[in-house]
């Protein structure tokens, strides 16, 4: 069936005000052709096999007066409270258990029927009987102060949820900003530790740097000293050398001398030169030199011990020199 002959068989359905689309065997409600038709504030529904309410029949606000009896509805659209010019709402014989919260915003609704649904308990007993009208009328008056206590309760539950949730939420934020604090705090410490590690090894450096400089004039200190004091002793050694040496020469050259007298007095006194006029005089100062030699006997025996005494210590200190 298509769009245009539903809407004109609906439009066959309309008298006045109202919409007799009971005993259609419908299985949904067209919603769409019901939106066309504002004027037709009654509608029944009854003797069909409905199931559901599509959401968007809650946006049928025109309605007044809706019959669902006798249908299979197991529930219906939580924002049915939108119908806020439903006064009449007949839900008889259906398979409903419980009622949206919203229906306690149909201030409008003076007019309910409830009976022979499977009903929970505390509905059930607001509802009552609904055996005539003003049983029904007590139906919609109870049940719509039901549906406000439950209401007020929803709410009492969203609202200790929501504040439950905002504490939560700020126990979060607070653990949150404690673990970023911790983290901080944290990092800080870390990076102090870190500088005072840096400025610890610097300073070991810097130390260890002092003593390396200490211990190198210390060395240059010394060196200069053992410097000048190899200095100084290479001074005494160079000048006392010379001096030993000129001792020592002299004392050499002494020696040949009297060696050399000696020589040429032997040669003169035991050869045959003897009568040469040279060895004349030699043979003379031989002779004299023996005649005072005997004469100063004591002299000369103190002259030789003094000559011995003195080679003596020149052999020593020659000695001494070479070890050094």
């Amino acid at each position: 069936m298509s769009k245009n002959s539903k809407v004109l068989n609906l439009k066959d359905k309309i008298s006045g005000n109202e919409v007799d689309l009971s005993l259609c065997n419908l299985t949904e409600v067209p919603v769409r052709e019901l939106a066309l038709f504002t004027k037709a504030t009654v509608v029944d529904l009854s003797c069909n096999n409905i199931t559901s309410l599509p959401p968007e029949f809650c946006n049928l606000t025109h309605l007044v007066k809706v019959d669902l009896s006798k249908n299979q509805l197991t529930c219906l659209p939580d924002d049915l409270g939108n119908l806020a010019s439903l006064q009449h709402l007949d839900l008889y014989n259906n398979k409903l258990t419980v009622l949206p919260v919203s229906v306690s915003q149909l201030r409008s609704l003076k007019w309910l029927d409830l009976k022979d649904n499977p009903l929970e308990a505390g509905l059930a007993k607001a509802a009552g009987d609904c055996l005539d009208e003003k049983q029904c009328k007590q139906c919609a008056t109870k049940v719509l102060q039901h549906m406000r206590d439950l209401q007020d309760e929803v709410d009492r539950v969203r609202a200790k949820r929501l504040l439950r949730e905002k504490e939560l939420e700020r126990k979060r934020e607070v653990k949150q900003k404690e673990r970023e604090a911790k983290d901080k705090e944290a990092r800080k410490r870390e990076k102090a530790e870190e500088k005072e590690k840096r400025r610890k090894e610097y300073n070991a450096q810097m130390a260890a740097a002092a003593a390396r400089e200490q211990q190198k004039k210390k060395n240059e200190e010394k060196k200069k000293k053992n410097g000048q004091a190899a200095d100084k002793k290479a001074a005494v050694q160079k000048t006392a050398k010379p001096r030993r040496s000129l001792v020592g020469l002299m004392f050499k050259l002494l020696l040949l001398l009297l060696l050399g007298l000696a020589g040429v007095a032997a040669a003169c006194r035991l050869t045959d030169l003897q009568k040469e006029a040279v060895c004349v005089p030699v043979n003379v100062a031989v002779d004299d030199g023996l005649s005072w030699a005997k004469e100063q006997e004591v002299v000369v025996r103190q002259l030789v011990q003094n000559l011995s005494s003195a080679a003596k210590e020149f052999l020593e200190s020659t000695q001494q020199a070479s070890k050094n």
